[in-house]
């Protein structure tokens, strides 16, 4: 009778370990590195920097040229000619208005580039102790950037089953989301959506 008073508390003990609250609470501290996610795109990332850079100096080069003073006429009879006023492509403002566009369109698209690489999520490490969480971006050119934040200050802004394509994921202390493809890699789908896919008030 006194060996089977022990046993009760023992088997109550090991059911209420193997509840779900009490497993997804040891989940959540893993004891070593885990990693929750990953997507490989390197070679899109070189391809979309060399454009992005092909881009910037095709547009600075049209503004360097719109600044340039037009060569002289061959006629002076041209300045006589109907029609030389504000219009002409030649005026001062024309070629200022020409310059500072073309230079807008080329940091706008070295911009976008360079968002897109340093927002565009490689993979997901949680650390060990489930505290900390490293983030690896694509960065320009494909040649990765990772820094390490607290798992607190950390927010995912939908489910993984609400978007359809990108997950997008709020660090505290730095502007625009951080985005995760979904056609990349969950090792461990449950381990995600508790830590890292958490949603958190930040």
């Amino acid at each position: 009778m006194a060996a089977s008073g022990w046993r009760w508390p023992a088997r109550l003990l090991v059911a209420l370990r193997d509840l779900p609250a009490h497993r997804a609470l040891h989940d959540a501290t893993p004891p070593r590195d885990v990693l929750l996610f990953e997507h490989e795109r390197g070679r899109f990332f070189t391809v979309l920097g060399l454009f992005c850079a092909g881009q910037g100096v095709f547009w600075a080069s049209l503004a360097v040229a719109a600044l340039t003073r037009p060569p002289a006429p061959a006629r002076a009879s041209d300045a006589d000619l109907p029609g030389r006023g504000r219009l002409d492509v030649r005026s001062v403002l024309w070629r200022y208005g020409l310059a500072v566009g073309c230079g807008a369109i080329g940091i706008l698209v070295l911009g976008a580039g360079l968002l897109f690489s340093l927002r565009s999520v490689r993979s997901v490490m949680l650390r060990a102790g489930g505290k900390q969480v490293t983030l690896t971006t694509h960065a320009p050119f494909g040649f990765g950037a990772h820094f390490t934040v607290p798992l607190n200050q950390v927010s995912c802004m939908a489910h993984r089953g609400e978007v359809p394509a990108m997950l997008p994921l709020k660090v505290k202390g730095r502007r625009f989301y951080f985005l995760l493809d979904k056609t990349g890699y969950f090792p461990n789908t449950k381990l995600f959506d508790n830590t890292v896919g958490a949603y958190r008030n930040l």
